[in-house]
């Protein structure tokens, strides 16, 4: 099997063309093609000395992710079912706004987490994705909205990446260190590290080296205190509250400028949603410079849950507000297509071998 060049980094680029006797110059040149010009057929590559590209052809690939379905919701998110050269699958999301928008991409076939109020978490974890799997997902993304070669920010649409898909990023650092580097690397890619914020559901040991990376953090964190938290998300016996405030407080310290953590919190009737609860959060967060992004929650066939009501939410992010914390209700998104925040799930295809 050929292999798929797609995920390399530049050293690791450099070193396969140099192993195949070319010059280390045409490094540079290859990168171009592959993530500015976003182009998979060597023969197109038409900078590139013709008998270059085809001991290309002959010895690799530059394969995005196969396309299976692709879902356009009322409101203009897309989702899209890729495949990957193992035959697993995986969903990932562009949520547009009106002058940009984030593709969120997933980081494992599957979850191993369990969040109770997450459809992502009833798939079993089937195994982690490359480096090239989770940049190849973006690549497919600019292939449907044929953003390429790479643009310039005032013209780009796919502006953000958000690291919220299927999986918990942070049990996958290496890949996700990796592939964010190749996202980020202005002679290709090109997405800002400020653009991109990486979502985990309190894997604290790896929290702190995010901050290396420049990238924003997102904490799935849904509970104020360690016995709600057990209850909805079992990664909490592990990583409880405490050690993942600290590993926050950390990240912040190692941050270059000032950044804000957002903690994301789904509204789950009777469970997390009181006043009481609020107000515990508010305790819980002191010593960090935080946003909270509160969630309603998208029901899903055998949900345990419920949705907290519009009142109750509007209540709730109030007094997070009167607080001087920003508070703002997520505006569901494609909801209608199953890709809104928990929704995804992609068990068709992904069979244990």
């Amino acid at each position: 099997m050929k292999k798929n060049l797609i995920g390399l980094s530049f050293d690791e680029l450099n070193a396969e063309l140099v192993s195949i006797g070319e010059k280390p110059f045409r490094t540079k040149q290859l990168w171009h093609w592959l993530y500015h010009q976003g182009q998979t057929d060597f023969s197109q590559m038409t900078t590139l000395a013709k008998d270059f590209r085809a001991k290309l052809a002959d010895l690799y690939t530059a394969e995005h992710p196969k396309i299976v379905t692709e879902q356009t919701s009322v409101d203009k998110t897309r989702k899209w079912l890729v495949e990957f050269a193992d035959g697993k699958q995986v969903e990932c999301v562009y949520i547009p706004e009106e002058d940009r928008g984030a593709v969120c991409i997933s980081t494992q076939v599957g979850c191993a987490q369990g969040c109770k109020f997450c459809h992502t978490g009833t798939q079993k974890l089937m195994r982690n994705l490359t480096a090239g799997e989770i940049v190849g997902q973006f690549m497919t993304a600019r292939d449907s909205y044929n953003e390429w070669p790479t643009p310039t920010d005032e013209t780009r649409f796919l502006s953000n990446i958000v690291v919220m898909g299927m999986g918990e990023p942070l049990y996958n650092f290496d890949n996700l260190s990796k592939a964010l580097k190749i996202l980020m690397d202005g002679d290709g890619i090109g997405i800002s590290k400020r653009k991109i914020t990486v979502s985990t559901a309190g894997m604290a040991d790896n929290i702190p080296a995010l901050a290396d990376l420049g990238v924003k953090l997102a904490v799935s964190l849904h509970a104020p205190n360690n016995e709600i938290r057990n209850r909805i998300m079992p990664i909490n016996k592990k990583y409880p509250l405490e050690k993942i405030i600290a590993a926050c407080k950390e990240y912040q310290r190692r941050c270059e400028r000032r950044q804000y953590i957002t903690m994301e919190y789904v509204m789950l009737k009777g469970i997390n949603d009181t006043p009481e609860c609020a107000k515990e959060l508010m305790d819980l967060v002191k010593g960090l410079e935080v946003k909270f992004n509160l969630i309603p929650f998208h029901k899903w066939d055998g949900a345990p849950f419920e949705p907290s009501d519009k009142e109750t939410i509007k209540k709730f992010s109030k007094i997070l507000e009167d607080n001087w914390f920003a508070a703002p209700v997520r505006r569901s998104r494609g909801e209608d297509i199953m890709a809104a925040c928990g929704q995804l799930k992609s068990a068709k295809g992904n069979k244990e071998a």
